[in-house]
């Protein structure tokens, strides 16, 4: 990729002058700790309620750079400001995580999503390494233990499906396992690490990628069998495009070329099946069967996708050369400069509608916060400069 230098400039000093100085504004709360999301394309905030995954994510985002970038005084009380809120509020005395709070820490949605405590241990880990935090760190091996404990059953009791007619295992938790065991690795005891990355490669690689289509499925039975309804069909490309760029690292760890490979082809073959020929961009959702999906949201253009598969192509490239990675990532780049950035206010849309208009323009809310756009940015800043 001739221009890997001049990009890997472009996502330094988007990360660094653009992406982060937004968030330093607007996001935090003083009074009450802990982060708004809720900015308006402006930054203003227009709801105060706080979403625990998003408080861990911001947290971990501010550790991550004071660790690897600089260290900068003010990221590390960022990240404090988030992490104290999450040990003050943010969990059940099971030590299970709330999905969300009020301003101020009162529960307002029970703790069903174990997605909240896997961001909340990657904030612990990566703060506490990063401040020398014996307590953080020590939540973090807890939080951890606390989820593989409940990985076969992660909503427990709040489950909604009704048990036994249709029992079917989802693709996200193997999947956010890797790169949080990944994460937590300085932490953990090494047979641990090992074992837990060998089951999720597994399932990552045999179980939920169909090796004849080189697609992932979102959703199958136990067995692994698929099930031929709306959950069974479906199939996210964002997904599976972030899990292979957490697969490459994986692979990094003993060197397995094949892996690295196979998680290149798999990139590729779900950029080409999600990729809308008409309007450009990836889409959200597709049935496998090409059946109308479920979600009415299906042939949005979300920001995460489109930065996870920068991530994934940037990886794949400086690992394997392979040509394919530096003409999508191109073709991919320049889609999301066009639609996704905002050259008024700064950072990036989060919704686009199919045709790559802003369908809200709001810069954060429930889902988006301080996460994509910034470690996408770093990982893709990162990358580049090793290529060549």
């Amino acid at each position: 990729m001739d221009k890997a230098r001049e990009l890997s400039s472009l996502y330094k000093n988007a990360l660094l002058d653009d992406v982060i100085p937004f968030w330093d504004t607007y996001s935090p709360d003083e009074v009450n700790g802990g982060y708004y999301t809720c900015l308006q394309r402006d930054g203003r905030v227009f709801d105060t309620d706080k979403f625990v995954w998003l408080q861990g994510r911001q947290a971990w985002t501010y550790s991550m750079l004071y660790r690897n970038v600089a260290n900068n005084e003010s990221w590390i009380q960022q990240a404090k400001l988030g992490v104290d809120f999450l040990k003050k509020f943010g969990m059940d005395g099971d030590g299970n995580f709330y999905f969300s709070l009020t301003r101020e820490g009162a529960p307002l949605v029970q703790p069903y999503n174990i997605f909240s405590d896997c961001f909340a241990a990657m904030a612990f880990s990566q703060y506490g390494l990063a401040a020398g935090d014996e307590e953080s760190l020590d939540l973090a091996k807890r939080t951890f233990s606390n989820i593989l404990s409940r990985q076969e059953n992660p909503k427990g009791k709040y489950n909604k499906t009704y048990p036994g007619t249709r029992p079917l295992k989802g693709f996200s938790l193997p999947m956010i396992l890797s790169n949080l065991c990944l994460e937590l690795e300085p932490l953990l005891e090494p047979d641990l690490v090992e074992e837990t990355l060998a089951q999720c490669k597994h399932e990552v690689m045999e179980v939920f990628l169909d090796r004849e289509q080189l697609l992932v499925y979102e959703n199958l039975y136990p067995d692994g069998g698929k099930s031929d309804s709306f959950e069974g069909r479906l199939i996210n490309p964002g997904h599976g495009i972030e899990a292979m760029w957490f697969m490459m690292d994986l692979a990094l760890r003993t060197d397995d070329r094949e892996l690295i490979k196979t998680a290149v082809d798999v990139t590729i073959s779900l950029i080409e099946y999600g990729w809308d020929p008409e309007f450009e961009g990836i889409v959200y959702f597709k049935d496998v069967k090409g059946y109308p999906p479920q979600q009415l949201e299906w042939d949005q253009k979300l920001w995460w996708v489109h930065l996870e598969t920068l991530v994934a192509l940037a990886k794949g490239y400086r690992l394997t050369g392979d040509k394919r990675c530096a003409e999508w990532f191109l073709r991919i780049h320049d889609y999301c400069w066009k639609h996704f950035a905002d050259p008024v206010y700064g950072e990036w849309f989060g919704y686009l509608d199919r045709r790559g208009n802003p369908l809200l323009t709001l810069k954060g809310g429930k889902w988006k916060g301080c996460f994509h756009v910034p470690r996408a940015m770093y990982q893709v800043w990162k990358t580049l400069e090793q290529v060549g």
